[in-house]
């Protein structure tokens, strides 16, 4: 009675479909735990493919966030007549032996200095023993003098301009470009005497080609009574920010800190800007919830090199609107879609793990039965020998 009971314990019959009809079209049939074998080669490969699913989860997930850039060059449509920009300096003179001026293709001349700030300070604040810059940026990137941070507007004429972004994704440019920007303060001097002038602020130009330039005084443009001994030249200069547009202190220019020394007194430093507007954007233009800030970017030729006495010395910044726009536009997938490519990717990997396992499971059944072939024609040969 009790061999029936356990032959019809055994029967397939006992693992066939119960309940109701749908129950029959069931994919997922359940195995007992009876007859489910655990072994140390399946917990092998179970942790295996936790650690490529956790691994591909991230990668997607990185992927994800970090969405689809886009580079499209295209003609600038819109009309511009200001452009402005942002400087931060460090010239190793006095600031009443310094003169900044701009002097555009139209024909206009600015008087720069009038509307940035000067500070005395000290080259030694600024620049290590070996030449270095050594103040670093805080999170918005700016520099951290150790005095805090003033708003822009009182060192130039344009006095709300945004905050740069401390990301390089797309969608973190935008979002952090709507900040308030504050320039950092100049440290004290606690009773030295300055050696060097800060020339910092934003101050707006005509968006067409200039000669942005720092001389020195009574050099460079006629001025009655004026005239600094050429001894006390100094055209070495530390460049904390030299952007064009709104002022983005996070944005990595080519010329952020640099520092250039004058080896002679009648030096002149040359810098060719090539400006491109662009435009950041995130979602395409026209979609709802789609935003997006302008700013410009520029590349950079530098030439050093020193002058006769009859010639000017001086820092000259060069600079040349392109004609064309760079739009970078950033797209991300929905959440939904992100689901299913996650979904995709750690399916594949419980797939290719299965097989896996399964020939691995084969090749060592295999290999095992080889094995014990080998072991048993031994045993025989040993004993028809004894015979």
């Amino acid at each position: 009675m009790n061999g029936s009971d356990e032959k019809r314990h055994l029967d397939d019959d006992a693992f066939g479909a119960k309940g109701n009809i749908v129950s029959a079209f069931d994919a997922f049939p359940k195995a007992k735990p009876q007859y489910v074998q655990h072994t140390s080669a399946g917990g092998k490969w179970t942790v295996a493919m936790a650690l490529v699913s956790a691994v591909l989860f991230w990668s997607e997930l990185a992927r994800w966030w970090r969405g689809t850039e886009q580079h499209t060059f295209a003609v600038e449509k819109g009309v511009s007549h200001i452009l402005p920009i942002n400087l931060d300096v460090v010239v190793r003179m006095r600031c009443a032996d310094l003169r900044v001026n701009v002097q555009d293709a139209s024909g206009d001349r600015i008087h720069a200095a009038s509307a940035l700030r000067e500070d005395p300070t000290l080259w030694s604040h600024w620049v290590d023993g070996k030449g270095v810059h050594r103040l670093g940026r805080d999170e918005h990137g700016r520099v951290i003098t150790g005095e805090g941070y003033m708003s822009s507007g009182s060192g130039g004429s344009a006095a709300d301009h945004d905050e740069g972004f401390g990301e390089e994704h797309v969608h973190d440019i935008v979002a952090l470009g709507r900040k308030k920007a504050k320039w950092s303060r100049t440290p004290r001097l606690w009773g030295a005497e300055p050696d060097s002038c800060r020339i910092y602020g934003s101050l707006e130009l005509n968006k067409v080609q200039g000669d942005f330039h720092i001389t020195a005084r009574g050099h460079g443009y006629a001025e009655m009574g004026q005239h600094l001994d050429h001894k006390a030249f100094n055209f070495s200069h530390i460049i904390s920010e030299l952007s064009f547009g709104p002022f983005l202190p996070s944005l990595v220019n080519p010329l952020d800190r640099t520092v250039n020394t004058a080896p002679t007194h009648f030096h002149k430093f040359q810098y060719f800007l090539s400006v491109v507007p662009t435009a950041y954007s995130v979602g395409h233009p026209g979609d709802r919830g789609s935003r997006s800030i302008l700013t410009n970017q520029y590349a950079v030729t530098e030439q050093t090199n020193a002058v006769a006495d009859n010639m000017v010395p001086g820092i000259f910044v060069k600079y040349d609107i392109e004609p064309i726009l760079l739009n970078i536009v950033e797209t991300r997938d929905g959440f939904f879609v992100f689901l299913i490519k996650v979904v995709n990717v750690i399916s594949g990997v419980l797939v290719a793990g299965h097989w896996g396992f399964r020939l691995t499971d084969w090749a060592r059944e295999v290999l095992g039965r080889r094995r014990r072939a080998r072991h048993s024609e031994g045993m025989l040969g040993k004993a028809h020998l004894d015979e």
